[in-house]
């Protein structure tokens, strides 16, 4: 008979207390949506603030640097807050510092300040930190761990749902004849270029005072909801004397080897989703065309989480299918380094099939038992998402110096760390 695990222990909840399983699914379910939706926004505001603020390729992708860079730095006081608040009213504290950051890209746009739309991001990033801490632990562990993969792909369709949207809605107000305005700048006098880039500056105010409004609405729902608080603090008698003689996080090795696979899974997501507009544009594809490659990119992935969903555990191990997606992650890097045009762009978004098991399957691999440091492990693998700030970054760097095609080499060695973990790292143990 089976070790009964922690996560199995935690997950009995009486349904007169959750108010039914479905329904705190269905809660959790909207919150990935959200932070789906706010996420991918970034592909768009990249070539979006290029143009309005005047950016070279390196400077763009701050925006994806200040958005994720806050996971690294904001991670453990998650911890500290979800340890003074429980998970379910730190879910409310989080959106409603989003629904801060939202609120500064108005001074931002009406002044045309970096600067401002960069804190804002951070502001933004610092909300999702606190959220994700608390959501992804959530869904684990109510239900049992072989089965955690099949339920974070089933929240990863309302992400990735929401981050196809993203780009489309936000896309057709800002990057509204953009590629016009990016032609007729260069023969306008300076004045006339700064009043057309104000315009411009100014198209983000109404999307982002509305996603202020709903993320405080949000916010208050979930904290008059009926979604019940689990506690990860008592671990069961196999996990207890496993863990008796562990002082310390650093003790699990797993742990921070699957946050360093997050951190490079995030990046190589990141860039796939963030940079595949402006490559486009890099490879002759006007903006009116390339603003929906991010899309592409998200429709890729729901097609791998409805994959894992049917596949996982059933025909194929949540470690077993992380190596696969490892392998292909590899394969499609290559094909795009090495053709051009639109079969190369198709590619890059293609990493989206790749990319879409490997959250699902290095969290629950990652996190196996921790027992009373499960809150501190989910924060140091919420650390991780700070590769989406690093990667990116080095990408935009590597355009930069070489050019924007060659620089998705950088990808190549990322998924085979991936490999690895999937393969040996999550294994490792101390005695």
């Amino acid at each position: 008979m089976a070790q009964k695990s922690i996560l199995t222990e935690e997950r009995a909840i009486p349904a007169s207390q959750s108010g039914g399983s479905m329904r705190s699914m269905l809660i959790i379910g909207a919150l990935f949506f959200i932070f789906g939706f706010v996420t991918w926004l970034n592909s768009v505001l990249i070539p979006y603030l290029r143009i309005a603020c005047e950016l070279n390729n390196f400077e763009s992708y701050l925006v994806a640097f200040a958005f994720y860079i806050s996971y690294l730095v904001m991670a453990i006081p998650s911890a500290w807050v979800l340890k003074k608040t429980g998970f379910k009213r730190g879910m409310s504290v989080g959106l409603g510092i989003m629904a801060v950051g939202a609120l500064v890209f108005i001074p931002a746009a009406m002044s045309r300040t970096y600067v401002l739309f960069l804190i804002g991001l951070f502001i933004q990033g610092t909300g999702l930190a606190v959220l994700q801490t608390a959501v992804n632990p959530y869904v684990t562990i109510l239900g049992p761990r072989e089965s955690a993969a099949k339920r974070i792909s089933i929240m990863g369709i309302c992400n990735k749902v929401a981050g196809a949207l993203a780009p489309l809605i936000l896309g057709a107000i800002v990057l509204e004849n953009a590629d016009v305005l990016v032609n007729s700048l260069s023969s306008m006098s300076a004045a006339q270029q700064a009043l057309e880039l104000d315009a411009l500056a100014t198209k983000v105010i109404t999307p982002y005072l509305i996603m202020a409004g709903i993320l405080v609405l949000l916010a208050i729902l979930v904290s008059f909801s009926t979604l019940p608080e689990v506690d990860t603090d008592h671990e069961d008698e196999a996990v207890a004397s496993a863990n008796t003689h562990k002082k310390s996080i650093l003790q699990f090795p797993h742990v921070l080897l699957g946050a360093f696979t997050l951190f490079l899974y995030v990046g190589v997501e990141v860039m796939a989703g963030d940079t595949v507009i402006s490559y486009g544009a890099s490879q002759g594809i006007a903006l009116s065309t390339s603003k929906f490659f991010t899309t592409y990119t998200l429709v890729a992935m729901l097609v791998g989480y409805v994959i894992g969903i049917v596949a996982i555990p059933k025909y194929i191990s949540q470690a077993k299918a992380l190596q696969l997606a490892a392998l292909l992650g590899i394969a499609f890097v290559l094909v795009a380094l090495f053709t051009d045009g639109y079969i190369s762009v198709l590619f890059i978004s293609l990493l989206g099939l790749a990319n879409a098991v490997m959250w699902p399957a290095i969290w629950p691999l990652a996190i196996a038992d921790l027992g009373r440091f499960t809150k501190i492990g989910s924060s140091l693998l919420i650390m991780g998402i700070a590769g989406g700030a690093i990667l990116p970054l080095a990408y935009g760097g590597l355009a930069d110096m070489l050019n924007p095609h060659q620089a998705y080499w950088v990808m190549v060695p990322c998924y085979l760390v991936i490999w690895y973990f999937a393969t040996y790292g999550h294994k490792i143990r101390t005695a």
